[in-house]
């Protein structure tokens, strides 16, 4: 498949929307952590606002004629191998991230969560568009896009550089980070194969709802394996607002879903990082919670973090897109047969990349 071209202005309005998007992610984080605070299980709450997004996506995919249309495609397509099984891999690398969000996070604190997980989704945002492991084709590692990413790094370090002053023996953090880092890498891999299987069947819906349903039933494993092994049930609190994280958490999936194949993977990451710092500044502002205090490095970061986005997508040299071939929609060349007599068998989407 070959990557479309696309307009710089349509590129910034992309971006533009992931960075609004982006304005949820700490509002469901705080919820989040008021029902995990509630339940004194961080994993359960994850659990319960996971059930609400398969519920969310069972209604917009089986109640509608298109999602189910779009549900029976994505199946019969991926039992053909027209979609590749491993796209669908995509909700356990979803239960994957949040199992490490709710174990490393307590350990490193938020702010040096927020970093590490930031340069691992960035990276990792590069090198699938670099590799065409989202929906959009390959796309060029340029200097303004490699840039782009360093500077987005720098912004969230300093943005959240006054709460790394209370952090001990950074030495004890390695390994916690190595997972929070291969966790960022996730994301970046989860937003790809969501957005092949969504571009593939012109619908974000029944993808996403294949990602909760295998997402969700692994941390119910892992939940229930934990409870079995002297975990306590709390009592679910009845304020209907602290289960609105999972609707929240199911929106944000499909606009991902749906911006990976117009800007790419990494312009999308880059886009709700914004919006996320920008949310949590509004968030601390608006509705402070205990502890929460404005500083002036956030501001700052935030504007470094909004260059980054400037220069990845208007910089000097535009990120183009490459053509690519994609093994979902193609068969592997055979030699000796047809048009391919005396040629090698080339594997679709992995060989060599045309030159820069």
């Amino acid at each position: 498949m070959s990557a479309k071209p696309i307009t710089r202005t349509a590129m910034i309005l992309g971006t533009l929307m992931a960075v609004v998007a982006g304005h949820v992610l700490p509002v469901q984080a705080r919820i989040n952590g008021e029902l995990g605070a509630r339940v004194r299980d961080p994993l359960l709450a994850a659990l319960l606002a996971a059930a609400v997004s398969l519920s969310m996506m069972l209604l917009m995919t089986l109640g509608t004629r298109r999602g189910r249309s779009a549900l029976r495609q994505v199946l019969r397509d991926t039992r053909s191998g027209a979609i590749a099984w491993w796209n669908h891999l995509a909700g356990i690398l979803g239960a994957a991230f949040v199992v490490v969000m709710s174990a490393a996070s307590p350990i490193v604190g938020v702010a040096v969560y927020t970093v590490v997980v930031v340069f691992g989704q960035t990276l990792s945002g590069l090198m699938v568009d670099r590799f065409g492991l989202g929906p959009g084709g390959r796309r060029r590692i340029t200097p303004a896009r490699a840039l782009g990413v360093l500077l987005a790094v720098a912004g969230v370090l300093v943005a959240v550089a006054p709460r790394l002053s209370g952090v001990k023996d950074p030495g004890s953090l390695i390994i916690p980070m190595a997972f929070i880092f291969l966790a960022g890498i996730i994301m970046s891999l989860q937003h790809g194969f969501n957005g092949k299987v969504a571009a593939h069947v012109s619908s974000p819906f029944p993808g996403t709802m294949l990602n909760y349903v295998i997402g969700g039933s692994l941390m119910l494993l892992i939940w229930l394996g934990k409870l079995a092994f002297g975990g306590n049930l709390a009592e679910l609190p009845t304020e209907p607002w602290l289960y609105l994280a999972g609707a929240l958490g199911a929106g944000n999936l499909i606009v991902s879903a749906m911006l990976a194949r117009r800007i790419g993977i990494l312009l999308t990451g880059l886009g709700m990082i914004a919006g996320q710092l920008i949310g949590s500044l509004l968030l601390d502002v608006l509705l402070p919670s205990a502890g929460s205090h404005i500083y002036v490095q956030t501001i700052i970061g935030i504007g470094i973090v909004l260059g980054a986005i400037f220069l990845a997508t208007v910089g000097p040299r535009a990120p183009r897109p490459m053509p690519a071939r994609d093994v979902a929609d193609e068969k592997v060349p055979v030699a000796g047969e047809g048009k391919n007599a005396g040629r090698e068998s080339v594997m679709p989407g992995v060989g060599p990349a045309p030159a820069d």
